[in-house]
């Protein structure tokens, strides 16, 4: 993996986050788990570069999004291996099963050991939390959205606002 900087990446986050997905992983080199998300954005706030990622308060992965400073969002990319990954880290919680043994994503420490990267991501983003709220039903103004997405499905989501601060890719790729 190679780091470059946040300003030479080209990627079209609206395809590969809504197409491509991408593994959330929170904790670090000591203890950590990944989700798979296909919702969350790329942006410009607070005169950074950050990103958005929503997770529910059932998955495994929020009480380690609660506790550490630092998460990763690595794209994998289209293969058929990625997508078994992809499917996997979305369908089984980290609470039952080691899901870097179980998809044989391999970690690699970043952030100093801080966060934790997959080496076959082809991107990872490295985001450190500025902020995070709950998402609350009063706020919403489109109520089909709520029935849709909440009620019996869960819990609301809490938005992470992270500063990237860091991004690594593979070979060439940008």
């Amino acid at each position: 993996m190679e780091k470059i900087e946040v300003s030479q990446l080209k990627e079209n986050f609206f395809e590969a986050i809504s197409k491509e997905w991408m593994v959330v992983c929170a904790g670090d080199a000591q203890g950590y788990n990944m989700m798979t998300a296909s919702w969350g954005g790329i942006g410009w706030l607070w005169n950074k570069p950050v990103a958005f990622v929503f997770i529910r308060p059932e998955r495994y992965t929020f009480g380690f999004s609660e506790k550490h400073d630092f998460m990763t969002l690595s794209f994998l990319g289209n293969s058929e291996e990625a997508r078994k990954i992809y499917n996997f880290c979305g369908s089984h919680s980290g609470r039952d099963v080691n899901k870097t043994v179980e998809t044989g994503l391999l970690p690699i420490p970043v952030e100093e050991g801080r966060a934790v990267a997959f080496e076959q991501a082809r991107l990872t983003l490295v985001g450190k939390k500025l902020y995070s709220d709950d998402l609350k039903p009063e706020a919403f103004t489109e109520q089909p959205l709520t029935e849709k997405w909440y009620g019996a499905k869960g819990g609301y989501h809490k938005m992470y606002i992270v500063e990237i601060t860091g991004a690594f890719v593979q070979g060439g790729d940008r």
